[in-house]
């Protein structure tokens, strides 16, 4: 097994780290666990189809236990009891572990302390990063055991090294020259506008009344909107995350990696519509929504995009326009439905026509 490649599944897992640090616990449909705040144990003869994610917890798999899944903890400590399996590699970032079963995959230690005992059989390698693994005798390793070098504490004594000869002057090495031009900045930020300006034009033909919804609600619950759509940034790339670690469920990720782009174009459409709409009735014009939606797109990023140019503190505009629309749109559906909470978009009023009486 090459522990280059096993490593890829485990550091994706990274990205939990995210999560706000509390209680949860949760069960993949493929039977995979992942907890925060706790501990897991596998009792004695029980077997786990799935991999295991603990954070700040610990992991205890006791004797005759099986599991057919990667294991990785975070800020805990991991121990393996005697006669047991894990089919699949182990990860500790932060934390110790004791090995005394078989193991068919990798093990990696992050920053931490690993134990193999005299009854211990690992079928790949072991690589220890920041930290330092011990072996007793009799413990079996098939792979490689890349283990931290101790400090150098006594250096030796270095010998008597011959005077160097003059060496000829060198000349001296010219500056390198950086040449920067801001024109190429301006002038991504200003096609970038214009490209998106023309999708916008085409979603206000065909989905004007989603545009609509997403637009009132950005409007009407601007802090609401941006609360959703900060939980939109938390909680899809930790779901994209939990679902990369099973094979079967990649498809599915990549598909949910797709909604946040997805998701931030049709919220910055609906909010340039209603930029379009502003200055058309600030300059006492009456505009087609395809025009406005399109010139209102176009300056709302335009501007978004120069701000987003200032050093330090230029992302902040942009994150906070990103955080509203995406959570306009996550509170419509992408405008699928009316916002909770929000009005029911008013529907023109029907006037019947009453004939004069005879």
């Amino acid at each position: 097994m090459n522990i280059k490649n096993n490593l890829i599944r485990i550091i994706l897992v990274l990205g939990l780290l995210f999560i706000p640090t509390s209680t949860v616990l949760a069960q993949g449909p493929d039977g995979s666990i992942f907890l925060i705040g706790q501990n897991y144990t596998l009792g004695e003869g029980e077997t786990l189809y799935g991999s295991i994610a603990v954070i700040g917890g610990n992991i205890q798999i006791e004797e005759d236990a099986i599991v057919n899944g990667s294991i990785v903890v975070f800020g805990g400590n991991i121990t393996i009891a005697e006669d047991t399996l894990t089919n699949g590699s182990i990860a500790v970032f932060g934390g110790n572990i004791t090995i005394n079963g078989e193991v068919n995959g990798d093990v990696v230690i992050f920053g931490g302390q690993a134990t193999l005992t005299s009854t211990s059989v690992i079928q790949g390698d072991v690589a220890s990063i920041g930290g330092q693994v011990s072996r007793e005798p009799g413990a079996e390793v098939t792979g490689d055991v890349t283990n931290n070098a101790p400090p150098v504490v006594d250096v030796p004594d270095v010998p008597n090294v011959p005077n160097v000869p003059n060496v000829p002057n060198v000349p001296n090495v010219p500056d390198p020259w950086v040449s920067y031009n801001p024109f190429w900045e301006i002038a991504g930020v200003f096609g970038r506008a214009l490209a998106i300006a023309a999708i916008g034009m085409l979603l206000a033909l065909f989905l004007q009344p989603q545009l609509d919804r997403v637009n009132a609600a950005i409007t009407r619950q601007p802090l609401i909107a941006g609360g959703y759509g900060l939980l939109a940034v938390i909680v899809v790339p930790v779901a994209v995350v939990i679902m990369s670690i099973t094979i079967i469920l990649i498809p599915i990720a990549l598909l949910v990696a797709l909604v946040i782009p997805l998701a931030w174009l049709f919220g910055m459409v609906a909010l340039g519509q209603e930029v379009g709409d502003r200055f058309a009735k600030a300059i006492n014009q009456v505009w087609a929504p395809v025009l406005s939606t399109g010139f209102g797109t176009f300056m709302l990023v335009l501007v978004v995009g120069f701000v987003g140019l200032v050093p330090c503190v230029g992302w902040l505009a942009s994150f906070l326009v990103t955080l509203a629309a995406l959570g306009g749109v996550a509170m419509t559906w992408f405008g699928t439905r009316n916002a909770p909470g929000g009005m029911m978009m008013q529907q023109p009023m029907q006037v019947e026509e009453i004939p004069p009486t005879s």
